[in-house]
């Protein structure tokens, strides 16, 4: 970027006293509600309040709040779109709207709100219709209207757009993952990838540590006895992340646990969380390298900034007695703080096999699986019917003809 365009992108801070200014405002509107109420309360106490009296009061409350949502959707949103992003993934109160905030949906949603808080401001007038003069009456409906005509235009310029750019992620994606798949050292199958700006969830991504790209658009459903379809389709969601519970997926090898708990976990990082991969002897090496150096809990705690962690491989190899310990640990930390997906080979029954201690094994599961979607992929091994197909192929191709002499 040159000179003059960093300087011009470095305007953008000018309009953050405008967002703290509408702080101020949110503070005034505050002050207002609760002058408001008491104002009621003492009519109704006192007993000069009527019916009428009463729910023109209450609209005016439900307006002050309707304006003050809006006010927030403003300074937040807006700040986020057009300042700087204000950090809050994973946090358990980022709105959901949030997530997918841009000047478009932004706009959409203000138009939306305004109508609401036309359509309070036009309910006061004609609940209070013997004082409210004709010529109020007639205007305000008017405006109403023209509020609502201009919210149905955007609402309907905006769906053409948000389409065009869901359309372009895909193609970029699909042609991504179809071509080279980012790969865990930076290489790619084809020695190179084209260049292409970076945006936040590819960096996300990148930064996972994800052993390949995958996508659950890629994974074959069809060979699976279970579980049924609708599992996978609700796992895709990712909900379980803003509920900081787990997904642990339970099957043979090849059944397709470690491209589902990828997929899942680019899912998220398009989600706007960020996400780190590791196989589980990995995870017990980084957890005993942390633990040497005297900074174990240091080491946990940091990894609270991932909202997401991938435990990969649980159950091949079975576990010594000082790295059972230390994945215990990191579930027992994760524990309704953030998100585990976890891959295993073996029933949760049988841990004990795996963690060599079965107080530690109880302990581990417990823990992992109490808020958790445990999801048991039974199917035969992709690389098995790879083999077998390859066979039938080869049979196939010898029944044809006589064979060739070696």
């Amino acid at each position: 970027m040159t000179t003059l365009g960093c300087a011009l992108f470095a305007t953008r801070w000018l309009q953050a006293p405008l967002y703290f200014g509408l702080v101020a405002a949110q503070g005034v509107y505050v002050y207002k509600f609760f002058n408001e109420l008491w104002h009621l309360i003492h009519h109704v106490i006192s007993g000069h309040a009527d019916e009428t009296h009463v729910m023109l009061a209450v609209l005016k409350l439900v307006d002050v709040v309707m304006i003050a949502n809006l006010l927030i959707m403003v300074i937040v949103g807006g700040y986020e779109t057009f300042v700087s992003r204000i950090g809050l993934q994973g946090h358990r109160d980022q709105p959901e709207w949030l997530s997918h905030v841009n000047s478009n949906v932004l706009k959409v949603k203000l138009a939306t709100a305004i109508v609401g808080i036309s359509s309070v401001h036009l309910l006061q007038m004609f609940v209070d219709v013997h004082h409210t003069p004709r010529h109020d009456l007639l205007w305000g409906t008017v405006i109403h209207m023209a509020f609502i005509a201009s919210a149905a235009i955007l609402a309907y310029m905006s769906g053409p757009m948000a389409a065009h750019e869901a359309k372009t992620r895909a193609v970029k994606d699909t042609g991504r993952t179809a071509v080279i798949p980012a790969q865990r050292d930076g290489g790619g199958a084809g020695g190179g990838a084209p260049a292409e700006l970076s945006t936040g969830a590819e960096e996300r991504i990148e930064a996972a540590g994800f052993p390949a790209r995958k996508v659950l658009e890629m994974f074959d459903e069809a060979h699976l006895r279970a579980p049924e379809p609708q599992v996978i389709t609700r796992l895709g969601k990712v909900d379980f992340v803003s509920r900081k519970a787990n997904v642990v997926l339970l099957g043979g090898p090849g059944t397709g646990k470690t491209h589902l708990a990828v997929a899942l976990g680019v899912r998220a990082c398009q989600a706007g969380h960020r996400v780190l991969f590791a196989t589980a002897a990995e995870w017990g090496a980084r957890l005993a390298e942390a633990r040497a150096a005297g900074r174990l809990r240091k080491e946990l705690a940091r990894l609270d900034a991932y909202p997401v962690l991938v435990v990969d491989e649980v159950g091949y190899v079975p576990f010594e007695a000082d790295v059972a310990h230390l994945l215990f640990q990191l579930v027992s930390h994760r524990y309704e703080r953030g998100s585990l997906i976890v891959t295993g080979s073996r029933p949760l029954g049988r841990w004990d096999e795996v963690f060599g201690d079965s107080a530690t094994a109880s302990a581990t599961v417990d823990r992992l699986a109490h808020h958790a979607e445990v999801v048991t992929l039974d199917a035969d091994s992709y690389r098995t019917r790879r083999l077998d197909l390859d066979s039938t192929q080869v049979m196939g191709a010898g029944d044809a003809g006589p064979a060739t002499p070696f």
